[in-house]
C-alpha cells in the first residue's frame, strides 16, 4: 500500500513513512493511493470477531509490509488491553433503530483513545527500528491532547508537546493533560483558539529546520484515521451488515472521525448515510447547504471539542471531490488560506450530498437532547454525543433504517452541561478521579509559531 499527498507533489510513502511524516512536505495530507475492498462475504465473516481480531483484518491491507503480522497484532493487543469494557466499543439502544456506539471506555474517556493508544505502540516500534528520536507535536480542542499524552507518556525516543487553547477546554480535559508527571510530557496553554493552535502545528510541520524531528498525533496523521475505521465495521456488523445498511451520525469538528466512516464505505461497508452533526461552529453543515466552504469566527459552546472552524481532514474528502487532482486542489487550498473560502461546483456538491447529510444543534438543543434521552431511559449523554443525537433526530430517515450515533466522550468529562440539563452531576470513574487534586504542569504561550518552535528545539 502506497500513500500520496492530497496536494500532489510530496514523495509517495509506505504506511510507516506516512505515519512518521504526519503532514506531507507539500502541505497536503496523506491518503491511500487506492482503496482496498472487502467483499460482502468477507464483511459477513467479521461478525462475532473480537474487536482486536477485527482491527487486525481491517488494518492489515493498509499497513502492508511496514509491520509484520506479529508486530501489528502485538500493537493492537497492547493498545486495547487498556480499555475498561470487554466489548471495547459497546452498542446501547436508546430508541427503536437508534443506537449509541460508546467510544469512551479507553484510559482518557474519549474516542481519541482508539487511535492514540495504538499509534503510541506503532510509533515506538518504528523509531526503535530506525534509531530515531522525535518530538511528538499536537494541538487539541480537548480530547486529543489527553489521549495523545496517555498513548505516548514515558515512551522511548519521544518528547510530546501538546498545545491547547487556554480557558477553552473543560477542567477535566485540562487536568487529564496537565497532571501527567512523566518527564517527556509538555503542555502549552495557548492564548487563542484551537484553530490558532492547529495553525502553529501546521506551520512547524512546514518548517524545513524542525520538520525532520517532528511526529504528528493530530488526525492529519493517516494512522489515526485508520484506527477509527475499525469501529464502523464493528458496529455495522453487530447490527446486521452487510445484509443491512446502517446510518452513522457523527459529532464533527475536525472531520477525522466521520472521514473514517467514509473510508469504511469506500472499502465496501454498506453505509446508508454519514451525518455530520455540528454545533454552532458549523462550517461543514454550511458547506453542504450552500456549496461554500467558508471560515468564520470560532464561538465557544457546551461542546468545546467541536469548536473548530477549519476542519483539517476535510481536505482528504476534497481530494476525492476534485477527482484526486492534487495540483488543482493545491491551488484551491492556497486560495482558501488566503481568502478563507472555497467553492464547490454542481458535480462536487452532488457527490458530497450523495455521501453525507448534516444538521446543526445549538446549546439549547444540546441540553434538550441530554434531557430527552435521560427521560426516555435514564441514559446520560455528554454534550458532544448529545449534538449527535439531536442532529440525527432532526434528519428524516426510513423507519427501518438503523441509526448509530457515535458517543465520543464520557459524560463525566463535561459535568456542568450534564448537570444543567438533567440535575445530576456524573462522577469520574475511579481510575481518573485523582486528577482533580493532582498537581498541574503547564506553561503559557502566545499564539506564535516561533515561540513554540523555540520550545521544540530545546527538547531536541
Amino acid at each position: 500500500m502506497k500513500y500520496i499527498s492530497t496536494r500532489g507533489s510530496a514523495p509517495v510513502l509506505d504506511f510507516e513513512g506516512a505515519m512518521l511524516a504526519g503532514l506531507a512536505e507539500d502541505g497536503g495530507l496523506y491518503v491511500p493511493e487506492s482503496w482496498p475492498t472487502f467483499e460482502p462475504h468477507e464483511i459477513a465473516a467479521f461478525t462475532g470477531l473480537s474487536y482486536q481480531e477485527l482491527a487486525f483484518r481491517v488494518m492489515k491491507p493498509f499497513v502492508g509490509e511496514s509491520f509484520s503480522e506479529k508486530e501489528l497484532k502485538e500493537c493492537i493487543e497492547k493498545a486495547y488491553s487498556t480499555f475498561l469494557h470487554a466489548a471495547i466499543a459497546p452498542l446501547v439502544q436508546t430508541r427503536r433503530n437508534e443506537f449509541i456506539l460508546e467510544l469512551f471506555h479507553g484510559p482518557t474517556l474519549a474516542f481519541k483513545d482508539f487511535a492514540l493508544q495504538l499509534l503510541g505502540h506503532l510509533m515506538e516500534k518504528a523509531l526503535a527500528r530506525h534509531k530515531k528520536r522525535v518530538v511528538v507535536l499536537g494541538a487539541t480542542s480537548g480530547d486529543t491532547g489527553s489521549a495523545a499524552i496517555a498513548g505516548f507518556r514515558g515512551r522511548a525516543n519521544m518528547q510530546i508537546v501538546i498545545l491547547h487553547p487556554e480557558g477553552r477546554v473543560s477542567e477535566v480535559q485540562r487536568r487529564q493533560m496537565t497532571t501527567v508527571a512523566d518527564a517527556n510530557v509538555h503542555n502549552l496553554a495557548v492564548e487563542g483558539s484551537f484553530d490558532d493552535c492547529q495553525d502553529i502545528v501546521k506551520t512547524l510541520f512546514a518548517d524545513a529546520e524542525v520538520r525532520p524531528h517532528l511526529a504528528a498525533v493530530n488526525s492529519i496523521n493517516w494512522a489515526r484515521i485508520l484506527a477509527q475505521v475499525v469501529y464502523y465495521f464493528y458496529a455495522a456488523c453487530a447490527l446486521g451488515a452487510p445484509a443491512r445498511a446502517v446510518r452513522f451520525v457523527v459529532p464533527t469538528g475536525n472531520f477525522g472521525d466521520i472521514y473514517a466512516g467514509y473510508v469504511a464505505k469506500r472499502c465496501g461497508l454498506p453505509i446508508e448515510k454519514l451525518v455530520i452533526a455540528s454545533n454552532r461552529n458549523d462550517i461543514l453543515t454550511r458547506c453542504l447547504e450552500t456549496g461554500s466552504y467558508q471560515a468564520a469566527g470560532v464561538e465557544p459552546s457546551l461542546s468545546p471539542s467541536m469548536d473548530i472552524q477549519i476542519s483539517s481532514n476535510f481536505e482528504r474528502l476534497l481530494f476525492d471531490l476534485h477527482d484526486r487532482d492534487g495540483a488543482k486542489l493545491a491551488e484551491k487550498m492556497r486560495v482558501f488560506k488566503e481568502k478563507g473560502t472555497l467553492a464547490l461546483d454542481t458535480g462536487q456538491m452532488a457527490k458530497l450530498k450523495g455521501e453525507f447529510g448534516a444538521a446543526r444543534i445549538d446549546d439549547a438543543e444540546t441540553l434538550k437532547a441530554i434531557a430527552e434521552v435521560h427521560a426516555e431511559g435514564g441514559y446520560v449523554l455528554d454534550p458532544h454525543s448529545a449534538v449527535g443525537v439531536g442532529a440525527g433526530r432532526k434528519i428524516a430517515r426510513d423507519a427501518a433504517c438503523v441509526s448509530v450515533v457515535l458517543a465520543t466522550a464520557h459524560p463525566a468529562k463535561f459535568p456542568d452541561a450534564v448537570e444543567k440539563a438533567v440535575g445530576l452531576r456524573p462522577g469520574l470513574p475511579a481510575h481518573v478521579a485523582g486528577i482533580m487534586t493532582a498537581k498541574e504542569r503547564v506553561e503559557k504561550a502566545e499564539a506564535d509559531a516561533e515561540a513554540v518552535k523555540k520550545k521544540v528545539q530545546e527538547l531536541l
